[in-house]
């Protein structure tokens, strides 16, 4: 089914002057206008080379055209794609020519929000083309592309398919009331409920993988002042973009560096110097470093072999899913080997920043947290997935609560609607203009 009745236009790519670029159209005028330019009707999902002109019949450039029909197309409605040269003044000379036979300019996001609905991508599928294109990693891609694919969307719908399954078992209940008591004390429906909250716990926990693999794993680099932790920043990232200093305080503010190791994306923070200060300014950054361990993915404590014990205690506040890291720095002072052992929930690390000695050992263990799990599945989720699925765990969890207290098919039945709702929102089965609005607005134009 077609949503709209107008057509828009958008240059999706521009490649420079050497390159290719591409103007896009979509909508039911588009085979007036194919057929308009190319000088006769286009055959579809055909490579045409044509001489692409202006009203008044000037040469504009020569590149090719290809009409998709109707559903055969990305957006679910005629397509039409315009291959010319990659000169900006070119491809807007050729917008300019497609907005004049019929076409507006498209919206941002506007090309996948008619894809999706026109029911040819779900909405967690139409969001991990977004992600896709601003992926900043080899994993972050693949992982988006998989979502794209509909990886992510199976799973969330083999979840919905049996928790509709579920309710309808326990409204069943509710329109035979005098049975009603034995009906919802069936282990059968304990056990469903029971399977249902273990297989949503394990797609949480990938949805949250997810979510890093397309946000960058967030590393939080903590210690007391001149532990080394400006030193370890610039080995890890290949720079010198954190200043070192001999002097307590030098980091005021926190100071973040992207990184990509084989693929992975990482968002390092260095921070300041976790201490009691006088210095407001310092203060303030004291503050913010410890902000940056309630919110981290990995928290890296960076240390000296005298003060690591004492120091574990700026773990105080980190997030209970958090990695822990222990990296005892400076052993190119103490004399000791480059090596890691695993204590007391965290990976200690000895090693040298200034020397290099151990930091590729660490690089591998920032590796390994980040795809621990993942394997050739692993999907592109988004924060706001994230916490649909946490919401549906929690009614899940009031589901089981009424079932085995006051055995009320009604309120059990309500959570389940509301579970279903939740899971619903994040592939478009439920939704809202305003949710569409925020998602689709953050696409680039031509997409």
């Amino acid at each position: 089914m077609n949503h709209h009745d107008d057509t828009i236009a958008a240059i999706a790519t521009g490649a420079g002057a050497a390159g290719v670029g591409v103007v896009r159209v979509s909508g039911p005028r588009v085979p007036s206008i194919a057929s308009t330019l190319l000088g006769r009707e286009p055959t579809p999902r055909h490579a045409h080379f044509a001489a692409l002109r202006n009203d008044a019949g000037e040469l504009i450039d020569r590149g090719l055209l290809l009409f998709f029909p109707g559903n055969a197309s990305y957006t679910g409605e005629h397509t039409l794609e315009l291959q010319g040269h990659g000169s900006a003044v070119l491809l807007d000379a050729l917008l300019r020519r497609v907005i004049e036979l019929g076409a507006r300019l498209a919206r941002p996001g506007e090309f996948t929000e008619r894809a999706f609905l026109n029911g040819k991508l779900d909405l967690a599928q139409a969001e991990a083309v977004a992600d896709l294109v601003a992926a900043r990693s080899e994993a972050g891609a693949r992982a988006a592309l998989r979502s794209m694919e509909g990886v992510f969307s199976a799973r969330v719908d083999d979840l919905l398919g049996d928790l509709i399954a579920l309710r309808v078992h326990v409204e069943a209940a509710i329109d035979f009331p005098e049975e009603e008591i034995d009906f919802l004390a069936d282990p059968a429906i304990a056990a469903q409920l029971s399977s249902l909250r273990e297989r949503l716990a394990a797609l949480l926990v990938e949805a949250r993988r997810g979510v890093r693999l397309n946000d960058g794993i967030a590393v939080a680099i903590v210690g007391r002042p001149n532990a080394g932790k400006s030193s370890l920043m610039n080995a890890l990232s290949g720079t010198d973009r954190a200043i070192v200093t001999d002097i307590p305080g030098t980091t005021r503010d926190v100071l973040r560096e992207s990184v990509a190791i084989d693929g992975v994306s990482f968002e390092l923070a260095d921070t300041a110097g976790l201490r009691d200060s006088d210095d407001v300014v310092e203060q303030e950054g004291v503050r913010r470093a410890r902000a940056q361990l309630e919110s981290c993915d990995v928290a890296m404590l960076v240390t000296d072999a005298a003060n690591a014990e004492a120091d574990l205690a700026l773990f105080e506040g980190l997030s209970e899913s958090a990695e822990r890291l222990v990296v005892i720095n400076k052993i190119d002072v103490a004399g000791s080997a480059a090596h890691s052992e695993s204590r007391d929930g965290a990976t200690w690390l000895w090693l040298s920043a200034k020397s290099g000695a151990g930091v590729d050992g660490l690089r591998e263990r920032l590796k390994t947290l980040a795809t621990a799990g993942a394997g050739e599945g692993a999907f592109s989720a988004r924060r706001r997935h994230v916490v649909a699925l946490e919401r549906v765990a929690a009614h899940l969890v009031h589901t089981d609560h009424v079932l085995q207290t006051t055995r009320s098919g009604e309120l059990a039945a309500e959570e389940l609607r509301h579970a279903q709702q939740e899971l619903g929102e994040i592939t478009g089965t439920y939704t809202s203009d305003d949710l569409l609005g925020a998602i689709f607005s953050s696409f680039c134009i031509g997409k």
